[in-house]
C-alpha cells in the first residue's frame, strides 16, 4: 500500500512552461552581452544596488589599509596584518562587483569624488587599536545588513547577481566574527 500523497495536475494556466517571446527575443541583440530579456525590468535599479555596494567595497579598502598602516600598540602587527588580509579580500568584492555591473550592461563607478556618498559604510581615521576594530566591525555589520537587503530585493529577479551577493555576505559575516573575537583579546 502506498502512503505517498495523490498527485495532483496543475490547474491549466498554472503549468511551469517557457517564455518562447523571450527565448526569441534571445536570438537577437548580440550586442546586449549576458544581458536577456529576463534582465530588463530590473537591471538598472540592479545595477544601481551594485555600484552602491562597490563604493561601499572600496571605502572599506581604504579604511583597512589606512588601519594597517597606522596599527600602532602590542597586539597590532598581528591584527594590522589582518587588516591587510581584509583590505585584499574586500578589493576582491569590488571586482567582482564591478564585473558583475559590467555583465548587465553597466558601467562600474569608481569616482573618488562620489565615493564616500555612495558608500553604507565609513571612512575611519582612529589611531586607537580598539577603535579600528569597532570602525571595522560596524562597517562589516553594515555590509551584512546592506548585502541581506539587496538580497532579499533582488530575489529570483537575477539570480546570478544574488548568488555574487550570497558569496560575499558570506565573508562579510567572517569578517565581523574575526573582528568580534578581536575586541576581547
Amino acid at each position: 500500500m502506498s502512503t505517498e500523497a495523490p498527485t495532483k495536475s496543475p490547474a491549466p494556466g498554472n503549468r511551469l512552461v517557457l517564455d518562447e517571446s523571450a527565448i526569441n527575443a534571445a536570438k537577437s541583440g548580440l550586442d546586449k552581452g549576458a544581458v536577456t530579456p529576463h534582465d530588463a525590468p530590473w537591471r538598472e535599479d540592479i545595477i544601481k544596488l551594485l555600484n552602491d555596494a562597490l563604493a561601499t567595497e572600496l571605502v572599506c579598502v581604504l579604511r583597512y589599509k589606512r588601519h594597517h598602516f597606522t596599527a600602532a600598540g602590542r597586539s597590532s602587527p598581528k591584527i594590522a596584518e589582518e587588516f591587510m588580509v581584509h583590505a585584499n579580500e574586500e578589493a576582491g568584492h569590488a571586482d567582482r562587483l564591478a564585473t558583475r555591473i559590467s555583465q548587465l550592461g553597466g558601467e562600474p563607478d569608481f569616482s573618488p569624488d562620489s565615493l564616500s556618498k555612495r558608500s553604507h559604510a565609513e571612512y575611519d581615521e582612529s589611531l586607537d587599536l580598539t577603535a579600528m576594530i569597532r570602525a571595522n566591525l560596524v562597517a562589516e555589520r553594515v555590509a551584512i545588513e546592506t548585502y541581506s537587503q539587496m538580497i532579499d530585493l533582488i530575489g529570483e529577479k537575477d539570480s546570478t547577481t544574488r548568488r555574487l551577493l550570497e558569496d560575499i555576505l558570506s565573508d562579510e559575516q567572517e569578517h565581523a566574527d574575526e573582528l568580534k573575537d578581536w575586541l576581547k583579546e
